[in-house]
């Protein structure tokens, strides 16, 4: 079955390069962002891993955890690791998911579900799993999105993403096109003129009666 947003993201124990967790335990009171990838030793995600190891302290800030999950076992992970830090100058400083039975990869409906961990297989086999998912605090999945292969996914923007987010979540505001921390965001509809004003009582700009615009809050 498909992950939307808003539906409570699946709950899993599985084996990691920091040890076993429980997916909903692990995540606790905070955000997490579950990254996935098709194999260990691939080129693409290799580089990813490593820019996501030097994004880490502003995740950090954000109390956001990230975990990351390749169809290969922990074991392999591990040895891509060293490959990691020697080629991008970073360290993998968070958990890796081995999930070489498929498990994970079925359950948030990365790859067939009839798709068998037993045979050997190679990215293209998997190039599905290459998939984010942002989960609040409730554990409700807050946005997802597939790259493909050839494609190296922007964490830039996954940061970007999670800034709004949580600023939605703090002050039920949305943000526009291009949005960046600082700008002005948007009003929603479901918010009245008179709310409006109660709110933000240094005003806001009416652009249309449903495009009403505010600076963001602190």
């Amino acid at each position: 079955m498909a992950i939307r947003i808003g539906d409570e993201a699946p709950d899993f124990t599985a084996e990691t390069t920091e040890g076993t967790i429980r997916f909903h335990e692990w995540i606790g009171d905070k955000w997490a962002i579950l990254f996935s990838h098709p194999k260990d030793f691939t080129p693409v995600c290799t580089t990813e891993l490593g820019y996501m190891a030097r994004l880490k302290p502003e995740f950090d800030k954000r109390g956001t955890k990230i975990i990351g999950l390749s169809i290969d076992p922990v074991t392999n992970h591990s040895q891509w690791a060293k490959d990691i830090e020697e080629t991008q100058g970073t360290a993998v400083n968070y958990p890796m998911i081995g999930d070489a039975d498929l498990n994970v990869a079925k359950l948030y409906d990365m790859i067939h579900p009839n798709a068998s961990g037993a045979n050997p297989r190679t990215a293209a086999d998997n190039a599905t799993i290459r998939a984010v998912f942002i989960v609040g605090p409730d554990k409700k999945v807050k946005a997802t999105f597939t790259y493909p292969m050839s494609a190296g996914r922007n964490f830039d923007e996954v940061l970007r993403l999670l800034d709004a987010l949580q600023l939605n979540a703090k002050h039920t505001v949305a943000t526009p096109v291009n949005w960046k921390p600082g700008e002005d965001v948007i009003i929603p509809t479901s918010v009245s003129d008179e709310d409006a004003k109660k709110k933000y009582p240094d005003g806001f700009k009416t652009l249309k009666p449903y495009l009403r615009t505010v600076a963001q809050p602190k």
